[in-house]
């Protein structure tokens, strides 16, 4: 049985959200993600022009003159939200925690992507594949979705994108849009994401709160990891930690984002502190306009 409490946050999710997909997301997500892959539909008389790699060699040898392919945009597509559960999503020292706005993020998405006829899935990870939600179509899947990513408790505090992306090439043998939100904080993930990348449409959507790159200068503070436990005392009035803080958190940031680029992953950066919908509208107008 679910709690009541988890049912009234899917339902003011939902409320919240169908505003901006109605009015903004939908659109675009379609004009950006729509036919992505191709299904062959008939084969027609060669004519001048063609392509010459859509030939039919078989129809050509029997008709004694050339045949081409021709192929139909798919319309289906299937999105998949891979969310990375771990502890570090418990942070936000604004209004919203990461993980808080991973799920919101998650809810525009699958509910832009029922509204294209879509289907859609979940893969809930921390260090362990922690829940698979096989896509399908539908609203009612899509607040299953939804309640899934709000209702589940983490078994584990830690992150291994490598094994979720590992996982994701295991069970997901068509082609997909990927859609990975996560803050990153992980090692070695290089290689699976770049089998993944080959074999799907990924998009990484990276969660950052302001305190992670830059500390205030309040005297001394204890900070935690919170996926190993590890607690570190602070002195902020000093500027040269504030700025090796600054500096090696901001290495990472354009180190992964090097990393996105050299395997041509779009990618988008949100933070706690401002609105999300903005940076999705420009992920999503920059995408549409590179793919038309």
């Amino acid at each position: 049985m679910i709690p009541t409490e988890v049912l009234k946050k899917v339902r003011r999710i939902e409320i919240a959200t169908r505003g901006l997909v109605n009015d903004v997301f939908a659109g675009e997500y379609h004009s950006v993600f729509k036919g992505r892959g191709m299904d062959f539909s008939e084969v027609r008389e060669y004519s001048i022009g063609d392509d010459i790699r859509n030939i039919d060699w078989n129809v050509t040898a029997r008709m004694g003159h050339p045949y081409v392919k021709i192929f139909q945009e798919e319309r289906e597509l299937t999105v998949m939200l891979m969310v990375d559960a771990s502890s570090s999503g418990n942070f936000g020292s604004f209004q919203q925690m990461k993980g808080e706005i991973a799920i919101e993020i998650c809810a525009l998405l699958a509910f832009s992507a029922i509204k294209n006829n879509d289907k859609v899935g979940l893969i809930i990870f921390t260090d362990k594949i922690e829940k698979f939600v096989p896509p399908k179509k539908g609203k009612t899947h899509v607040l299953r979705v939804i309640r899934e990513l709000f209702y589940h408790q983490p078994q584990s505090s830690q992150t291994n994108i490598a094994n979720a992306l590992e996982y994701l090439s295991r069970v997901l043998r068509r082609r997909s849009v990927v859609f990975l939100v996560s803050d990153f904080i992980s090692e070695n993930y290089e290689k699976a994401l770049q089998i993944a990348n080959k074999k799907h449409d990924m998009v990484a959507i990276s969660i950052t709160d302001p305190r992670e790159i830059e500390l205030p200068n309040v005297g001394f503070i204890e900070l935690e990891d919170a996926e190993t436990g590890e607690t570190y005392l602070l002195d902020t009035t000093d500027p040269a930690i504030r700025q090796s803080f600054f500096t090696q958190a901001n290495t990472r940031k354009l180190e992964r984002e090097k990393l996105f680029k050299s395997m041509n992953i779009d990618f988008v950066d949100i933070y706690t502190h401002q609105s999300y919908v903005e940076p999705l509208i420009r992920f999503f107008r920059m995408r549409a306009k590179r793919f038309h």
